[in-house]
């Protein structure tokens, strides 16, 4: 068994947490960012099973700034 680090966004919609891994396209959601986070790990072993990945290629992440009219 082979052990990845993989990446997980998060963002809220209403009362859940929408957690997502850009590396592998799976999408979790859970009432606290804990249980997305623990659902977004199943989902992903799940989908690994079926559908394995050798190399992952790493997102590159950033933040940048826009001017917004209030």
């Amino acid at each position: 068994m082979t052990v990845k680090t993989l990446t997980a966004i998060f963002h809220r919609e209403e009362d859940m947490y929408i957690a997502q891994c850009p590396e592998i396209g799976t999408v979790s959601q859970g009432v606290t960012i804990e249980d997305a986070l623990a659902n977004l790990k199943e989902a992903t072993e799940l989908y690994l099973e079926e559908f394995p990945i050798k190399d992952i290629e790493r997102p590159m992440l950033t933040t940048f700034e826009v001017a917004v009219n209030a």
